[in-house]
């Protein structure tokens, strides 16, 4: 790295953590978000293959309700499987952090802090931080493939609050991105308690605009086809309140979206069922990363 690439790097993204994982390395960074106005971190794996000269793709990996951006790489054993394919792997938060940034009143887990549910809200007082979904899309892919060795090749992943984000991020930005997966997702937040709360704050009453992000929606309304995996513990909790497969099962087979959506016998909605297959998630993406 060059001195003035040193210099770009450190005025952009202050490193936090270093540590060498399956020979590369796990990082943690801190930055100033311009789009969240406030202060955020997020985690990257660079797999031991990364370099200025031979950059690599990313998986986005967005992660649910009362997560951070290092519960996924503490708990899914992902990078052993990201080193071996060559992949990075990008983690954000899941909201944006900090004095200034409002949460919910009652502290619920489900709404405010930690639960910022990857939309740009347009209601007060959350608008002025709440704008996940440019920060996924467009704040955050440009800093880290300014700054890292990274290609502009990329797929998104996610579990629960973060499988709706993925799913609704890629239908939504079919040529920003290869493939899609997911874990327990919130296919409709529309038809749910957790989306309906989150969307009535963040996004006031009209409902129309709701459909902007929710997955079944826009599948209804003719999304660009793009390779997606879905897989869904049986003996997950949350299944039929909050997560609701079945909605995005009838409305790919109502419209023709070719997605595959397993249901996995027994496994329930936590990190060991992600654990479980983020293998095979992580080789489905990397078919179309380096197809």
């Amino acid at each position: 790295m060059s001195a003035q690439a040193a210099n770009d790097l450190s005025t952009e993204l202050t490193l936090l953590s270093s540590v060498r994982c399956f020979g590369g390395q796990q990082n943690q960074y801190q930055h100033d978000s311009k789009v969240l106005n406030c202060t955020m971190q997020f985690s990257v794996y660079l797999p031991p293959n990364a370099s200025a000269e031979k950059p690599v793709p990313a998986v986005y990996w967005l992660s649910g309700l009362t997560c951070n951006d290092q519960n996924f790489s503490t708990k899914a054993g992902a990078q052993r499987v990201a080193a071996e394919l060559g992949l990075a792997l990008i983690i954000p938060d899941t909201s944006p952090r900090g004095e200034d940034v409002p949460d919910d009143l009652d502290a619920a887990y489900d709404f405010g802090l930690g639960a910022g549910f990857y939309l740009n809200s347009t209601q007060e007082p959350w608008q002025k931080h709440y704008q996940m979904y440019d920060y996924i899309t467009r704040e955050l892919p440009g800093l880290v493939e300014r700054h890292l060795p990274l290609t502009d090749k990329r797929a998104i992943s996610g579990h629960s609050m973060g499988g709706h984000g993925a799913l609704v991020i890629a239908l939504r930005n079919t040529f920003h991105f290869t493939s899609v997966s997911a874990f327990s997702p919130i296919v409709s937040p529309m038809e749910c308690p957790w989306g309906v709360k989150a969307f009535s704050h963040y996004l006031g009453e009209d409902r129309s605009l709701w459909k902007q992000y929710d997955s079944v929606e826009l599948i209804r309304a003719g999304a660009p086809h793009l390779p997606m995996l879905v897989d869904q513990g049986s003996a997950d909790g949350f299944l039929a309140e909050q997560l609701k497969t079945e909605l995005l099962e009838t409305a790919c087979n109502n419209f023709e979206y070719p997605a595959e959506i397993r249901y996995q016998e027994g496994y329930d909605h936590s990190y060991y069922f992600i654990a479980s297959f983020i293998e095979e998630h992580l080789r489905f993406h990397a078919r179309y990363l380096k197809g």
